[in-house]
């Protein structure tokens, strides 16, 4: 064969791929542009329920919650000891954590734990901790830690939040820091 005929059939050929392929976008093109679009759901309007069927909680506020971290972190920094501290919401959210500068590792998650705790049943830890001998099951609910150190915090009777420290020697060191950010609120 000569090179002149090599060229044509190679010319064929690629002509012929570019046929097919472009007929084959085409029909692709054409399936895709006659294809039905759905418009989207409408979203369902709001429902406005009536104020007799809602209740109102009084939440502790970001700048008391600080504060009664910073004066929880300073009884503790007063009395030499590395700490903790945690304020959680009245859901145990929390809201501040302040760790103190040597504090060790798990007094970040143990003074959570702690504060949770308290304003879970608007109970120093400490006096929850005396319980676990009538139901020790109380110990297996997520997120909780029956040690000294949380507090809570009530206002207009109802728990609001709960403070926790953790990384003193003692559980009964860790709640007065604790006690002491709760009094810092009172002022």
């Amino acid at each position: 064969m000569n090179t002149s005929t090599t060229r044509r059939r190679r010319t064929t050929v690629l002509t012929a791929a570019a046929t097919v392929a472009a007929v084959a976008l085409g029909v692709g093109g054409a399936v895709t542009a006659t294809a039905e679009t759905k418009a989207p759901a409408a979203a369902p309007a709001p429902v406005s329920v009536p104020a007799s069927e809602t209740t109102t909680s009084t939440h502790l506020g970001e700048a008391s919650a600080l504060k009664a971290a910073q004066a929880a972190l300073d009884a503790a920094a007063k009395a030499g000891q590395k700490v903790s501290v945690a304020v959680v919401d009245r859901n145990g959210n929390t809201l501040v954590t302040l760790r103190g500068d040597g504090a060790g590792p798990q007094s970040y998650a143990s003074a959570q734990e702690k504060a949770y705790t308290a304003v879970s049943w608007n109970a120093a830890t400490s006096v929850l901790a005396g319980r676990l001998a009538q139901a020790p099951n109380l110990k297996d609910i997520p997120g909780t830690l029956f040690l000294a150190g949380g507090v809570p915090v009530d206002a207009k009777g109802a728990p609001v939040a709960g403070i926790g420290v953790a990384g003193a020697p003692s559980g009964d060191q860790d709640e007065a820091f604790a006690a002491a950010g709760a009094a810092a609120l009172a002022h």
